[in-house]
């Protein structure tokens, strides 16, 4: 496997270690598998590593002074939601061995797709001194460790959020709400959230055993999938730019619109369906809840 060449120094494989990423359930620790088949997006995870630092050995072979500062920064990704963000910074200087527990949590309405744990030894802050090819700028990497989670499940795979929705410009008797965004390049988890009204306990219920709903769960959680599809596809019809031809980036909103029409209605063109939903629009709403097949396993 080929490495990249830095223009700087790096320490040797002796003066950083990781250990593996654990899972953390009930404050338990198992080893973090490939992939999570249960997972969705109301479940945020947490996470534990613990990296060897030898300070000593880091500065030998950097060339760096010892009073650099340097930081240990876990960095994710997530393709489903299109985000990344830093979750956890170490800050370390002065001398000697250090074992590091990196101990972090990620909300799951973040995340999705494929999930990437970027571990990384940075220079903090930029050093003036130090040997010839000694990192000189704040923020160079000098040790990474990449670790990836596939995140998938059969339970609702967009983003979810319980609120209150009396301070809200939204109906307060309403069980739900979709936001989708105009722009539909933008990555289909930071462009879709389902708003749950948390005064309604029956429906929040249903959402929370998702997983594995019980018999009331399933007529509660057949009702929003069927609206919420209907909410996408008039989202994606009243774009008059959205058609089958429409060239879209993967992950984003508006191939996730082409795909669910494409489910429901196969083989009918999207000029086909906005004709048919501008002629007769409440016998289309109902072609919507014959295609989502709703209360079908309540």
């Amino acid at each position: 496997m080929s490495r990249r060449a830095l223009p700087y120094r790096t320490p040797g494989d002796e003066a950083v270690k990781a250990q593996q990423w654990v899972l953390v359930i009930d404050d338990e620790g198992v080893d973090l598998p490939e992939a999570l088949p249960d997972w969705d997006y109301q479940m945020s995870l947490r996470l534990r590593n613990e990296v060897h630092v030898d300070l000593d050995a880091v500065y030998s072979s950097t060339g760096l002074s010892p009073d650099a500062r340097l930081s240990l920064v876990v960095v994710w990704t997530a393709t489903g939601s299109g985000l990344r963000g830093t979750a956890q910074r170490v800050s370390l200087s002065g001398g000697g061995a250090h074992n590091v527990v990196l101990d972090i949590e990620l909300s799951g309405t973040q995340l999705g797709g494929v999930l990437t744990l970027d571990t990384q030894l940075v220079l903090a802050e930029a050093q003036e001194t130090g040997a010839i090819a000694a990192p000189r700028r704040g923020g160079s990497v000098l040790w990474t460790n990449k670790r990836t989670l596939h995140l998938q499940g059969d339970a609702p795979q967009f983003p979810i959020a319980v609120v209150d929705f009396a301070p809200t410009p939204l109906p307060t008797d309403a069980a739900w709400h979709v936001q989708l965004s105009e722009e539909l390049n933008t990555a289909t988890m930071g462009a879709l959230l389902l708003l749950v009204n948390e005064q309604k306990k029956a429906v929040v219920a249903a959402f929370q055993n998702a997983a594995s709903p019980r018999a009331i769960d399933k007529v509660y959680l057949s009702a929003a999938y069927a609206d919420i599809a209907r909410t996408m596809i008039e989202h994606a019809l009243a774009d008059p730019d959205f058609s089958d031809e429409s060239d879209y980036a993967e992950d984003s909103l508006g191939a996730t619109l082409q795909n669910l029409l494409s489910n429901l209605f196969p083989n009918t063109s999207v000029q086909h369906l906005r004709r048919r939903r501008d002629q007769a629009p409440s016998l289309f709403a109902s072609e919507i809840q014959a295609a989502v097949s709703i209360f079908e396993e309540a």
